[in-house]
């Protein structure tokens, strides 16, 4: 393999070490059309290096944190909330909501369109879980307006990813929280859970509907640290509007495949060899376990594969993050 592999004890440290909160400069609300309007950000500097930030989920939304992963002075931050989620409308938690042009393939038509409307020309993108999946995808799609790629906890929406996570496989390392993201589903629904969920989450009844996307994000919550963070575990089962819309956009996305066929993203990796990249990936990530990014780091020789030995999923764990900051850094006066 072209790219290193790096697999050494991740560097412990503080949420100090994260750069310094930076308020946007610029905002908006850009329409990309089927009535969806994705709001977006400006922080950093103006005149900087243009990055962009694709959030988890999908359904997960930006925060303030994700600022704080670019050098402020270097870097012009951009970050957007994608169809449904966030800030953007209409949100899918409302009871109208509609998902069908909400997938994978329109948010990289929204990229397209951010892109133009902020007159950006290339831009490095940056992605952790599904928003690695959608660098991809994008990635792939455009590779002349993407000067790097950084990447975290890779998914692809490969069957045994989500049969890992959603069916069997990390209910081994969690039957505690397991038990718990079972619960909303009949026994005689359980041999199909992403299914089971999607009636339940569609049930006009918020008193089915409610329950259910509850359940589904407080397991992804309960399972993305290598030491459950139960503050945030517990913010996750009080916002329940929130959790609506997080359920249901990322069930919508499993439930078909993400419009993917099978392997794609991976198959298609070719296409991304004169891309500088960097992977970040925590060796005890149940969420998304290492060998996705160990496949897609053999089809794609050329990424450089960073294994961090004592983390799991979450961009919040300090050797995660740190080794993302490190690879932002480096890029920044490229």
């Amino acid at each position: 393999m072209n790219g290193p592999v790096s697999a050494g004890r991740g560097t412990v440290v503080c949420m100090a070490d994260l750069y310094p909160n930076c308020e946007p400069h610029d905002s908006g609300m850009l329409d990309v059309g089927d009535e969806n309007h994705v709001y977006w950000e400006e922080s950093g500097n103006p005149a900087g290096k243009p990055v962009v930030f694709l959030h988890g989920g999908p359904g997960g939304g930006t925060s303030p944190v994700h600022r704080r992963l670019f050098n402020p002075e270097k870097y012009r931050i951009i970050l957007f909330d994608q169809r449904g989620c966030g800030k953007s409308t209409p949100h899918a938690s409302a009871p109208e909501a509609d998902l069908s042009t909400n997938t994978t393939w329109h948010l990289v038509a929204d990229m397209e369109k951010l892109r133009v409307q902020l007159d950006v020309d290339r831009w490095q993108v940056f992605g952790g879980s599904w928003g690695s999946t959608l660098a991809l995808a994008y990635a792939q799609t455009h590779p002349e307006r993407v000067s790097e790629l950084v990447l975290r906890g890779i998914f692809t929406l490969r069957e045994s990813e989500l049969t890992w996570f959603y069916q069997h496989g990390a209910s081994e390392v969690f039957p505690d929280f397991w038990e718990k993201y079972v619960a909303p589903v009949p026994e005689a629904e359980r041999d199909n859970l992403i299914e089971a969920y999607h009636r339940l989450l569609h049930n006009p009844d918020p008193a089915v509907h409610t329950p259910a996307a509850v359940a589904w994000t407080v397991w992804e919550n309960s399972t993305i640290r290598l030491h459950p963070d139960y503050a945030e575990i517990a913010q996750a089962e009080a916002d329940t509007a929130s959790a609506v819309a997080f359920a249901r956009i990322e069930n919508h996305y499993f439930v078909n495949r993400g419009w993917c066929e099978e392997g794609q993203l991976i198959a298609n990796a070719h296409l991304l060899k004169d891309i500088p990249a960097v992977i970040v990936q925590g060796r005890y990530d149940t969420c998304t376990p290492p060998r996705t990014a160990w496949d897609l780091h053999r089809a794609w020789p050329e990424a450089e594969l960073h294994l961090v030995a004592d983390a799991g999923h979450a961009v919040t764990e300090p050797g995660i993050r740190s080794a993302l900051i490190e690879a932002t850094d480096r890029f920044a006066d490229r």
